[in-house]
C-alpha cells in the first residue's frame, strides 16, 4: 500500500509522494547519539547537548522539528505567504528566525488501492482562509514578570505587527499576572497587576491598530475581589494540602 501526501490546494486533492527522509529521520533511533538526547529545550531552560569531549554544543534545530512534531516554514510557504499578500515575508522568516510552524492536524484516508495522509499545518490553514476572505485573528501574549520589557520581548510583538498590518487582522493579546503571581512565590498580586499595566504602555508603543487590538490583563478581566481572593488563598494551598482535604488521587 503506497502512501502519500495529501495537500489541499486550489480546493482540489493533489496526492504527492512522502519524503523518506522525515520519516527515517523520525523511525531510526539509532541516528541519536547519546550527546542529541542531553539537549534540552523548553519553555523555561535552553540549553544544547554536551558532546563527547564535555564541550557545550549548539542547539539542534533539525532535531527540534522531529522532537515537537512541526514542519520547517520553506521557501515554497514562504513564496505562497508573498503570492497573496502581495508583501514580502518578514526578516525573521526569511532569515530563519521563525523557521517552523505546527503540523500535527492529520487525517487518514483511505481508498481502495491506496492510504492517503492528509496533513495540515497552521500557516497553511491562515494563507487558505486569506486566500478564500475568511476570517481569523491573531493571538500573543506576555507573563509580566517587571515593570518593563527587555530587546527579547520585542520578537513577537515586533512580528504580530507585521502580521496585522498585512493580515488586516484581529489582534489579542493577554497579560498572565495570575499566572506570575502563583508561580512566582515572592510576588505580591498587587505587583504582578502592576507589572502588566506597565508591561501595557510598552506593548502599546508597537503601535499596533486600535479597533483591531484588544489587549487585557487576567486579573482586571475577571473584574472582582473575589477572583483575587482565590487566587491569594490558591497560593497558599499546596498540592498535598489538596490531595488531602479533597480527596484527590494520582
Amino acid at each position: 500500500m503506497q502512501q502519500i501526501e495529501v495537500v489541499w490546494e486550489n480546493w482540489h486533492w493533489k496526492p504527492i509522494p512522502m519524503s523518506d527522509n522525515s520519516s527515517k529521520e523520525t523511525n531510526n533511533p539509532s541516528k541519536s547519539s547519546a550527546a542529541d538526547k542531553e539537549q534540552v529545550v523548553t519553555p523555561w531552560d535552553v540549553q544544547g547537548a554536551t558532546g563527547a569531549d564535555g564541550k557545550l554544543e549548539a542547539i539542534d534545530y533539525e532535531k527540534l522539528i522531529v522532537q515537537f512534531g512541526t514542519k520547517r516554514i520553506d521557501s515554497d510557504l514562504i513564496a505562497r505567504f508573498e503570492r497573496l499578500t502581495g508583501v514580502r515575508a518578514h526578516p525573521f522568516v526569511r532569515r530563519g528566525l521563525f523557521f517552523s510552524h505546527r503540523y500535527n492536524i492529520k487525517f487518514i484516508l483511505v481508498s481502495k488501492n491506496d492510504l492517503f495522509q492528509l496533513s495540515i499545518s497552521d500557516l497553511g490553514l491562515i494563507l487558505d482562509r486569506f486566500e478564500h476572505g475568511k476570517p481569523f485573528y491573531l493571538y500573543t501574549g506576555r507573563g509580566p514578570s517587571s515593570g518593563s520589557m527587555h530587546t527579547g520581548h520585542m520578537i513577537p510583538f515586533l512580528f504580530c505587527k507585521y502580521l496585522q498590518d498585512v493580515f488586516h487582522a484581529p489582534l489579542v493579546i493577554q497579560l498572565t499576572d495570575d499566572e506570575k503571581f502563583l508561580v512566582k512565590q515572592d510576588l505580591k498580586l498587587e505587583e504582578a497587576n502592576k507589572f502588566a499595566h506597565e508591561n501595557a504602555k510598552d506593548i502599546v508603543s508597537f503601535g499596533f491598530d486600535p479597533k483591531l487590538t484588544f489587549m487585557f490583563s487576567n486579573v482586571d478581566y475577571m473584574g472582582s475581589g473575589f477572583y483575587k481572593n482565590v487566587l491569594k488563598i490558591a497560593k497558599c494551598i499546596t498540592y498535598s494540602q489538596a490531595r488531602a482535604t479533597f480527596g484527590f488521587t494520582d
